[in-house]
């Protein structure tokens, strides 16, 4: 399959549903950890598909859902700083934090510029040197590069008012954690972006310690339906392992040199996820050789706001699994989209705006 057409191609979908349900005899929770993945689901209807011995289950594969409000307090505390610029990408400038958001700071007068890339971002410190230009760093092993790829840039270009925010988290303790919480997971659909990155190396543990397979998956109808089904297969038989079904973009190996720039710039760190408390080396934290670049260093202390958490949100156990966004009282009431309550809301990775646009009633 070469186009797009053919990933989305009817028969070849029904077959793959047909398939599945001719060999699935055990009940099983099949759980994504990708923001991209859950919205292909909702969008294409992909629940519909599957007998009923398979259930789709969201997990903590949005990264701003995941991010700590306390993230969010501390940006806009920094964004209040006359002598500072936020940039950021445009999913995160609607997350609530405590009290406001981003959004309501630049509506009141703060510098926070939305970019589409960090090479944006340093063009802006380029062009204002007195000025202290903080890039909001949020993301998994698929954005984290960038990241590093700025930090880079900024120390060859000397502009030592660039500096990085970094909330770059990685995925594997959170599977991990879900399962030694007991989440009840019988197989994991895999990042396809994050495995871009990181090649399938980094799940191995996955099956080895927990008896759990690992199919990396593309976005659409064909290659959600196909992983499924290979995982199925390895549940049926016993035979949990790591698989690629996205080899049109994943290679084993991963991106070496991507995989060096993080190596170069960041070392692991314990951080906070939304429903999972703090994970031991779950985040990505600039290393000290590279500290004149870490916001935290060098736009130096702020007071940020007492941490408030929205009565009623269950965001957290909608990011374990065990609980649908439907089951929140506040949603589609008084959260949605336009007027977001929790994280899960406000990102177009977020598993209640996906149900919220595709699977609402």
């Amino acid at each position: 399959m070469k186009y797009i057409d053919e990933y989305r191609d009817k028969d070849i979908v029904q077959g793959l549903a047909k398939e599945i349900a001719s060999i699935s005899k055990k009940p099983i929770k099949l759980m994504e950890v990708c923001g991209g993945h859950t919205m292909s689901i909702q969008k294409f209807g992909i629940p519909g598909l599957l007998p009923e011995t398979v259930e789709l289950i969201s997990g903590p594969g949005c990264p701003v859902c995941v991010t700590s409000r306390g993230y969010i307090d501390k940006a806009i505390a920094y964004s209040r700083r006359e002598d500072v610029i936020i940039t950021t990408y445009g999913d995160l400038i609607r997350v609530p934090g405590s009290t406001s958001t981003l959004e309501k700071e630049r509506a009141n007068g703060a510098n926070i510029q939305v970019v589409y890339s960090i090479m944006d971002a340093l063009m802006i410190a380029k062009k204002n040197r007195r000025k202290k230009v903080v890039f909001l760093g949020i993301g998994f092993e698929t954005t984290a590069p960038s990241s590093a790829a700025g930090i880079l840039q900024a120390k060859i270009a000397g502009l030592f008012n660039f500096s990085v925010f970094s909330a770059h988290k990685v995925m594997p303790p959170a599977m991990s954690a879900l399962i030694d919480e007991g989440v009840k997971i019988n197989g994991y659909i895999g990042p396809g972006h994050v495995s871009t990155i990181t090649g399938k190396g980094i799940y191995e543990d996955i099956p080895r310690k927990y008896g759990l397979g690992v199919v990396i998956s593309g976005f659409e109808p064909v290659d959600l339906m196909q992983t499924i089904l290979m995982l199925v297969r390895q549940i049926e038989n016993n035979d949990p392992k790591v698989e690629i079904q996205y080899t049109r973009a994943v290679k084993p190996e991963g991106n070496v040199k991507a995989q060096q720039m993080l190596d170069e710039v960041f070392e692991p760190g314990d951080d906070w996820w939304r429903g999972l408390g703090i994970l031991k080396d779950s985040g990505l934290k600039i290393r000290k050789e590279y500290e004149v670049h870490d916001a935290e260093k060098a736009v130096g202390d702020v007071e940020v706001e007492p941490l408030i958490e929205p009565k009623g949100c269950i965001c957290g156990l909608v990011l374990k699994g065990l609980k649908k966004p439907k089951d929140c009282a506040l949603f589609a009431k008084a959260c949605t989209p336009l007027s977001p309550v929790g994280s899960c809301m406000v990102s177009s990775e977020g598993a209640c705006q996906a149900y919220y646009l595709y699977n609402r009633n």
